[in-house]
């Protein structure tokens, strides 16, 4: 598919009447011109004739007769010819119409399918081209190609896959087929057949549409990951999921207190996670000493805790580990065995005969008195079965009352028994059915006790009865009144836990649009701040130290301003999850060593004093961000620290180091450590005249702490001060260095530069303008692609560096002008790349096609550092 012509050739197939009536006109004019030759030949060979004749004179009157009729045939041809030129003339007319219209429909055809706004061919019925448009020839671009009237279909899908401009295929529905350009594009492809039995399709842009199923489905996918990390973070028990190769994927707090282990980083190897733990390696895998696949084990701890451990294979790989504490229920189970022992010593003293039959009518229990009572030994009666035990004739009264039991009934009856001294004894024998969940009756509980005496009291008995069933009906019913009033108080607390979930949701609802809010103004915000940040920064650099001081004091304000709406965009990056950990190992010291020197004249300047403790452990984490949840920290401290001292110090545990500021300040009410984390919580007693901030510092140290994996711990005494710490992982490798390099001054680098800016702000050109040349640069701005082909000869002209705001007016971006720059250059500029926008996919964009990525609002020196890494590596790929 390549350099195409929208016009068919002459040998095209296609079926337009205009042409089959201008071959009509045609052969019907080479006829005509056949006859007038043969009337011509006929006219000449008479007159021939009639001149060359000699008659005799007799015969003139016959030869004048003759002449005449030759003549009056000759004047008919003449008519006759003259009739047929006529009608010639006026074929050759409407031949001429006939094609003109042709014509002029033929290029209206060409317009409307110009003028589609997708890709579109058309096929005859050997599946040859006829006509196509412009977008069709697009895609051939890139290629070698050459693709015009009369290519087949077949050699057109061929191409397609040799020159790489289909990456991937989809089948779709309805004669639809989905195909992924070399450029990222997604296009629809829609086939119709025409009633000359030829073929049209046409090629649909949905890369948009593509692209927003694919952030749906991000999104979803976050959600739900959330979700079950916050189910899994509620759970009592530990749980550890494990990919198939051997990484932790997912985890809860309650699985690193049970394993006894620091916090951990995500995709660690769960071996080595282990391996720090008390508790033995358990896996789909595991087999205990006989070679039998072990899937459970309890674990028995130094503390006396008993743990339980099982692992679950999964379908797709992997598996997931449970860690139960079931130390209750072990101490459960020893006490139950305790109780077991204490009830057969009692039941042995009860002046009652207690027993328990089986479903087939074997003891299995019995107590001392029940065995003396039948005359048998200590434990013979365990396991036989009632007819051995007794006689036939007791086995009889007994068996309709036994069947009856076993039937699910509880039963009591008297039985008539003699006792060990020969007295007849009325015995109360109580049946009671054991039941198991699914309602089957496993066994009997026989209770007997001797009545005896309480028959002599039978009325006095039964009387009392009477009174206690009158009150147990009286019972009931306040009973069954107080039941209806508590079922009336459940459906009211029924309908406020409904009413308190839908005002959570609103909740909820508010602070994502709050997120999304902060995302969406941040652009639009930190443009006119960066356009001041820039005419500062030029006037700062020149020479002129009358203004000095106002234009520094207006660079300060303006700098607190972008501290402020940066800390709002932090919160914004953070709850949209566009913020991704670089963790790397380095020395605790390169960190804290500048924090003290950065923070000891701040404090100094508050009338405190900044105390540092020294530290040369390696840790393993993200560096900037490490440093950004101490900055913060120490920023509150010393803010909250009306006089007195603030410490910085590390502290040693087993497998992190405790990085741990301290300070003497207001202190935070225990009510309230929690409630400092949250979003817009401010202390409320701080020095007089002080910034008492946004509220957020906290915050963010607890929402970077969560994406680290990182613990945070707070004390605190009101009126003596707080201690807030963070755990990060100790690591004993640390990775070699970078040999230094000696660079000249970036000033000099810059010299003599010839800079190319374009950004739609007037004021950020002019700003930006002001500070190049300050730095020796020569510069070129422009508000549009359009602006700067005019100033710079077409994009020809000499240049060194193309510096582009990402988002430009029309919807246009950077990227589309650099590209569009370099396009009509022999070798094409470095780009550096000006954004407030923060998304990972922009960033591994502008990472592929190796463009320099700095974000807003932008800092002289970071931009006096790109540019100059720019110019020195010939544009190599970073991030600022």
């Amino acid at each position: 598919m390549a350099c195409i012509s929208t016009r068919p050739s002459p040998e095209s197939p296609s079926a337009d009447p205009a042409e089959a009536s201008d071959a009509e006109l045609r052969a019907r004019i080479e006829e005509l011109e056949r006859e007038n030759y043969k009337l011509k030949r006929i006219n000449g060979a008479l007159i021939e004739r009639v001149e060359s004749r000699t008659a005799p004179p007799d015969d003139a009157y016959a030869a004048f007769q003759y002449s005449v009729e030759l003549a009056e045939q000759v004047r008919e041809r003449t008519d006759a010819l003259n009739q047929a030129m006529a009608e010639l003339k006026a074929s050759n007319r409407l031949l001429s119409e006939a094609r003109l219209r042709a014509e002029t429909a033929h290029q209206h055809l060409i317009d409307a399918i110009e003028s589609i706004s997708d890709a579109f061919v058309l096929f005859d019925s050997d599946q040859r081209i006829v006509l196509f448009n412009s977008r069709f020839k697009s895609f051939w671009a890139r290629s070698a190609a050459r693709i015009s009237s009369g290519t087949r279909l077949g050699d057109i899908k061929r191409l397609a896959e040799s020159t790489g401009l289909i990456v991937e295929e989809q089948r779709g529905s309805d004669e639809q087929t989905l195909y992924r350009l070399y450029d990222g594009r997604w296009m629809q492809v829609s086939e119709r057949r025409t009633r000359g039995g030829g073929l049209v399709i046409l090629y649909t842009d949905i890369t948009e549409v593509k692209n927003s199923e694919l952030i749906r489905r991000e999104q979803a996918l976050a959600q739900k990951s959330s979700l079950l990390q916050r189910a899994i973070d509620n759970l009592s028990q530990g749980v550890a999921m494990v990919s198939a190769e051997g990484s932790l994927e997912l985890w809860n707090h309650r699985f690193l207190d049970l394993c006894g282990l620091a916090p951990i980083a995500a995709h660690s190897g769960f071996a080595d996670v282990m391996a720090d733990s008390e508790l033995p390696l358990l896996t789909p895998a595991s087999h205990d000493a006989d070679g039998r696949p072990l899937q459970q084990i309890e674990q028995h701890l130094y503390n006396d805790r008993v743990l339980e451990i099982r692992t679950h294979p999964l379908p797709t790989g992997g598996f997931v580990n449970t860690f139960t504490d079931i130390t209750e229920r072990y101490q459960h189970a020893e006490a139950l065995r305790r109780s077991e022992q204490w009830i057969r010593l009692i039941t042995d003293h009860v002046p009652a005969l207690i027993a328990y039959l089986s479903a087939d009518l074997a003891y299995e229990f019995t107590n001392k008195v029940y065995e003396e009572w039948y005359h048998w030994p200590r434990g013979a009666m365990l396991g036989r079965s009632l007819r051995e035990a007794h006689s036939d004739e007791h086995c009889r009264r007994l068996q309709p009352y036994i069947d009856r039991a076993l039937d699910g009934e509880s039963i009591s009856f008297e039985v008539a028994e003699t006792n060990m001294s020969g007295q007849d004894r009325c015995m109360l024998r109580s049946y009671v059915p054991n039941r198991r969940e699914d309602g089957q009756v496993v066994g009997i509980f026989v209770l007997i006790r001797d009545i005896t005496e309480r028959r002599r009291t039978a009325e006095a008995l039964h009387q009392a009865y009477q009174n206690l069933e009158q009150r147990v009906r009286e019972r009931t019913a306040e009973l069954t009144t107080l039941n209806n009033q508590l079922r009336r108080e459940i459906d009211e607390r029924s309908q406020a836990e409904a009413r308190l979930r839908e005002a959570k949701r609103e909740a909820e609802l508010a602070n994502l649009s709050k997120t999304k809010f902060l995302a969406a103004v941040s652009h639009d915000l930190l443009q006119p701040l960066n356009a001041a940040r820039l005419f500062t920064s030029a006037m700062l650099e020149q020479n002129t130290t009358d203004r000095a001081s106002l234009v520094r004091s207006l660079s300060n304000s303006l700098e607190d301003v972008e501290n402020l709406l940066g800390t709002l965009v932090d919160i914004s990056k953070l709850d949209a999850g566009v913020i991704k950990p670089e963790v790397t190992t380095f020395a605790v010291s390169e960190l804290m060593d500048n924090l003290y020197a950065e923070y000891s004249q701040v404090a100094a300047s508050e009338g405190l004093r900044l105390e540092f403790v020294a530290c040369s452990a390696l840790v393993r984490t993200d560096i900037q961000l490490l440093a950004r949840i101490l900055r913060n920290l120490l920023t509150n401290a010393i803010r909250y620290t009306p006089g007195g001292r603030v410490l910085l110090g590390c502290r040693r545990h087993r497998h992190s180091l405790s990085i741990e500021v301290w300070d003497t300040g207001i202190g935070i009410p225990g009510d309230k450590l929690q409630e400092v984390f949250q979003e817009f919580k401010r202390g409320d007693q701080q020095r007089p005249h002080q910034d008492r901030g946004l509220g957020l510092g906290l915050a963010i140290v607890d929402k970077i702490a969560r994406m680290l994996g990182h613990r945070v711990r707070v004390a605190s005494v009101p009126g003596k001060g707080s201690m807030f710490a963070m755990e990060v992982p100790l690591t004993r490798r640390m990775p070699l260095p970078r040999p230094a390099q000696e660079a000249p001054p970036l000033t000099e680098r810059l010299k003599g530069s010839r800079v190319w800016v374009v950004d739609n702000d007037a004021a950020i050109c002019a700003g930006m303008r002001t500070l190049l040349e300050g730095w020796g640069c020569s510069v070129v701005t422009a508000l549009s692609e359009e602006d700067l082909a005019r100033q710079v000869d077409n994009f020809h002209a000499e240049a060194d560096l193309l510096v582009v705001d990402y988002h430009l007016d029309n919807e246009c971006n950077g990227v589309d002008v650099v590209s569009a720059v370099n396009a009509r250059r022999a070798t094409p500029l470095p780009a550096l790349m000006i954004t407030a926008n923060y998304s990972n996919e922009l960033k591994q964009q502008l990472r592929g096609l190796g463009h320099t990525l700095m974000h807003k609002p932008v800092r002289p020196m970071k931009l006096k550092t790109a540019m100059s890494h720019l110019l020195e590596h010939d544009g190599a790929c970073e991030s600022f």
